[in-house]
């Protein structure tokens, strides 16, 4: 069944795209692995951000690569390769053939492979992810997870329906100084909080007037656009660069809002204990008194945008008896000091430990252990970034119901909660 933007919405959608299906226990974290003793895992998506996570997938003791996707013919061939060189190096799993193909679909269709990562572009995250929690795998998608808020939430919906394994690759929430920030915060270590900053950086404007380029042998171009509308091809459309390439661009995801702000504002979300749930009102810049970007939660605290950060930290939690500021590299300061190494109290809340976050999604696979950042987390973290983005688009105040997940003020921006999608890359197709 092909599911169109028209009927996206409702659990009856969601149930439609599910089905009825077969879901091995070893995928739906209760427990058990394959015959041979290892995960078999799968790559979809081989570019820049899947270098990473095709490395650690080869070499986990617990995990073998068994098969690689890519739209792109170059991709496939290097990363076959460097998966191939791995296993001749480690002597466990055996020389067995690197699968390799440019449509997805084959690889879930395979009943030998356990999970896979999608590395793709944020326009693909969904479209992979749910057919191949459908497919009774598990998955590891990068973040955003989604393009779209509608799409997130079909996604979180259909991982909770089906009991599936699904981590968000948010991996901050795996870092020792961030849960011990957000441990700081929500135990009212620094008194309440009123207000939070964060930088999360900018990226060049989204270039125009591309000239059309020829489509590069080995390059499937219209697969690589999936749902997005159909443009000329220009190589830097499809770049992949962490400084722009694709990322400049709001059709195949939304800039630095769901490049960086997919961390950041994840990670403050936690340390709020928002983690189902959102805030209410997003405001652009030179707006509601403030000539910075910034978001609020309902009777509680403001976070700016790309304000000037002290030390050059990621977040400042400013309370009303103390601060915190963090960043990666395990930087972290308090005011007063002593916070920073105080042993937490009995009492407290404490916040679910991780300190792999690949192995915390593997955990889960093998043991049903919990996921650190499973569907619903991404999609209401993921909803944040979508929503600051609606909110400097149109420079205008966009009012959120975290509850009913609707844009209460404003029928343009309500609408930007869905995107249509091009023939035939339909959601389910």
């Amino acid at each position: 069944m092909k599911i169109s933007r028209r009927n996206f919405l409702g659990k009856a959608a969601v149930a439609a795209i599910l089905g009825t299906q077969i879901v091995p226990s070893r995928v739906l974290g209760r427990g058990g692995v394959s015959p041979n003793g290892k995960i078999n895992m799968a790559i979809i998506g081989n570019g820049l951000i899947s270098e990473g996570h095709r490395k650690y997938f080869a070499w986990c003791k617990e995990t073998q690569v068994l098969a690689l996707c890519d739209v792109h013919r170059g991709h496939l061939e290097s990363a076959k390769k460097e998966v191939e060189s791995i296993n001749k190096t480690r002597g466990d799993v055996g020389n067995h053939p690197i699968f390799t193909t440019e449509d997805y679909q084959e690889i879930l269709d395979r009943p030998d492979i356990d999970a896979v990562a999608v590395c793709t572009p944020d326009h693909w995250h969904v479209q992979i992810a749910l057919k191949a929690i459908q497919a009774g795998k598990a998955v590891y998608v990068e973040k955003p997870m989604s393009l779209t808020i509608e799409e997130g939430r079909i996604l979180a919906d259909a991982v909770k329906k089906s009991g599936g394994v699904l981590q968000v690759g948010s991996q901050q929430r795996s870092e020792w100084a961030f849960r011990k920030a957000a441990e700081l915060v929500r135990n009212g270590y620094i008194g309440n909080v009123h207000t939070i900053k964060t930088s999360i950086g900018e990226f060049p404007p989204e270039p125009k007037d591309l000239k059309e380029e020829p489509i590069p042998e080995g390059f499937n171009y219209d697969k690589w656009l999936g749902q997005t509308p159909w443009r000329p091809y220009n190589a830097e459309r499809v770049l992949g660069n962490y400084g722009g390439g694709w990322r400049r661009f709001y059709e195949y995801g939304i800039r630095k809002d769901g490049d960086w702000g997919a961390h950041h504002f994840d990670i403050i979300q936690w340390a709020l204990g928002m983690d189902d749930s959102g805030p209410t009102d997003f405001y652009p810049e030179n707006s509601d008194g403030s000539e910075f970007r910034h978001y609020k939660y309902a009777n509680g605290p403001t976070v700016y945008v790309n304000t000037p950060m002290k030390n050059k930290h990621m977040i400042h939690f400013i309370g009303d008896e103390g601060e915190v500021l963090v960043s990666r590299g395990a930087r972290i300061e308090t005011s007063p000091s002593v916070l920073r190494g105080l042993p937490m109290r009995a009492q407290d809340v404490r916040l679910q430990v991780s300190d792999d976050h690949r192995k915390n999604f593997l955990d889960a696979v093998i043991y049903g252990k919990k996921n650190i950042c499973p569907a619903e987390i991404g999609h209401r973290s993921a909803t944040v970034c979508h929503l600051m983005s609606f909110a400097r688009r149109l420079n205008f105040h966009v009012k959120w119901d975290p509850k009913t997940e609707t844009i209460t003020n404003n029928p343009v921006a309500a609408a930007m909660v869905s995107r249509p999608r091009r023939a035939p890359y339909y959601l389910g197709a």
